[in-house]
């Protein structure tokens, strides 16, 4: 009898199986969530509009500030107001033109490209950003889809375990107890929870994904799915481009100074090099003001004739001015003194950025290590091991020399195991994803099984 139970567990499991391959809805692959994300961000599209808007100024910064034109009425007598009655009386046009302190037009728009620059930079350390951020979220949906699938298999299993408990405890078949029976309905109550967290976390986390994919409606319809269902993702993992041999050394060997070589060309610590440049230009167009403006006026004045008819002469009139920055302690001192002690202050911002970025790194290449220990645990002995002693007890029990509680805890035990290793896989597949991120690694995702890394 328990024999025959035992077929038709069987049965049902592969027809639970089947029924949930045969599912053919719309698949977003890691590849496709990363790509859109990225091509949906506004944050890039806001850069290259600041971008050009500070390109735009460094061409304004460049040009001479624009003449002024005065024109005037000089010395009108009060008694008549008449043009022609006083020789002074005079009808002025002039014309004045300012130049600013030494080179500092091309200084000041010199400082505003190498600021336009750093923005190409900072966009490519916005992808990998992005690319790391919305693998972690597509990884946390692909977790909690293949645990659920998992447990479901599982749930399938314990219910027929449960119904047959029931019905050989009803007929006295066996050696079945009603405490087997209590255990086999907590076992699947305890699982139905298991199952409640895990969608409740694939609803967040594609909550977060939505986010990063989608503009509005039209975009989710033209992807093929639902804004409001649940997203459909491979069965499998994606391969990750795998990190040189070469690069693993240098961090194995905790050889800083290699490290930070391996960092110097990375998109995040280009930007603030980039930074620390407009900062020195900053401290040189500073300087500058230690130099008088110049300035440069002409004007002409027109005398109407007198009286009596006889012509006056027209006057011109040329002159320069020009500012004395003689009093430079409180002023033009302090001025290049906080340009200095701003370009200072960004280097640091660079040394703490190298130093928190090693430190990441030697943090994830532990974790990488202790994962693949643990891979090679579960594949070569602890999977094989407990899912021979699931089949152990479930022989037993089925052959009336077993005991139900042992066959519900190796399943339990299997179950348990087979998420465990989802686990190590889907954290070893991100510590990749995050370790490229430091060695600008970002090509190579594809979607093929997850295997060789």
């Amino acid at each position: 009898m328990r024999r025959f139970s035992f077929y038709v567990i069987t049965l049902m499991t592969l027809l639970n199986t089947g029924l949930a391959q045969s599912q053919t809805n719309p698949v977003l692959t890691l590849e496709q969530a990363v790509e859109i994300a990225i091509n949906n961000d506004p944050w890039l599209v806001g850069s290259e509009y600041r971008e050009q808007a500070i390109v735009s100024s460094s061409v304004a910064a460049a040009s001479l500030p624009d003449p002024v034109v005065n024109i005037g009425l000089a010395n009108l007598p009060t008694d008549g107001f008449a043009f022609d009655q006083e020789p002074m009386t005079q009808l002025k046009a002039g014309v004045s033109q300012m130049f600013p302190r030494g080179d500092s037009l091309d200084i000041r728009s010199r400082q505003l490209r190498e600021q336009a620059a750093e923005h190409p930079i900072m966009r490519a350390d916005r992808i990998a950003r992005t690319r790391v951020q919305v693998s972690d979220i597509w990884l946390e949906i692909y977790r909690a889809q293949q645990s659920i699938k998992l447990i479901h298999q599982d749930r399938a299993l314990f219910e027929q375990l449960s119904d047959i408990a029931k019905a050989n405890y009803a007929t006295a078949i066996g050696r079945v107890r009603q405490e087997d029976i209590i255990r086999a309905k907590l076992e699947l109550t305890r699982l139905e929870d298991r199952l409640i967290k895990l969608q409740a976390l694939e609803e967040r986390s594609t909550g977060k994904l939505l986010e990063w994919i989608l503009k509005n409606q039209q975009s989710a319809r033209q992807l093929g799915f639902d804004a409001f269902s649940a997203l459909q993702l491979p069965n499998t993992l994606p391969a990750i481009a795998k990190i040189t041999d070469n690069t693993l050394l240098i961090v194995e060997r905790k050889n800083q100074q290699q490290l930070a070589e391996l960092l110097a060309d990375h998109p995040y610590i280009l930007s603030i090099n980039q930074r620390i440049r407009a900062s020195q230009t900053g401290v040189e167009l500073a300087k500058e003001k230690y130099k008088p403006q110049w300035g440069v006026n002409a004007s002409y004045a027109f005398r109407d004739d007198t009286l009596a008819g006889a012509s006056r002469a027209d006057f011109l009139s040329v002159g320069v001015s020009f500012d004395l920055p003689i009093f430079t302690e409180n002023r033009q001192d302090k001025e290049v003194s906080a340009a200095v002690s701003q370009s200072e202050a960004i280097k640091t911002d660079k040394l703490l950025a190298l130093r928190e970025m090693m430190s990441a790194i030697q943090s994830l290449y532990a974790e990488r290590e202790r994962l693949t220990d643990r891979q090679s645990l579960y594949n070569d002995e602890l999977l094989a091991q407990m899912q021979e002693q699931a089949d152990a007890s479930l022989n037993a029990y089925t052959n009336d020399d077993g005991d139900f509680a042992e066959v519900v805890r190796a399943r339990i035990a299997i179950l348990n195991a087979r998420i465990d290793a989802l686990d190590i896989n889907v954290d070893f597949v991100k510590t990749n994803i995050r370790l490229n991120y430091y060695f600008n690694t970002t090509a190579g995702i594809s979607m093929t099984q997850f295997g060789e890394q």
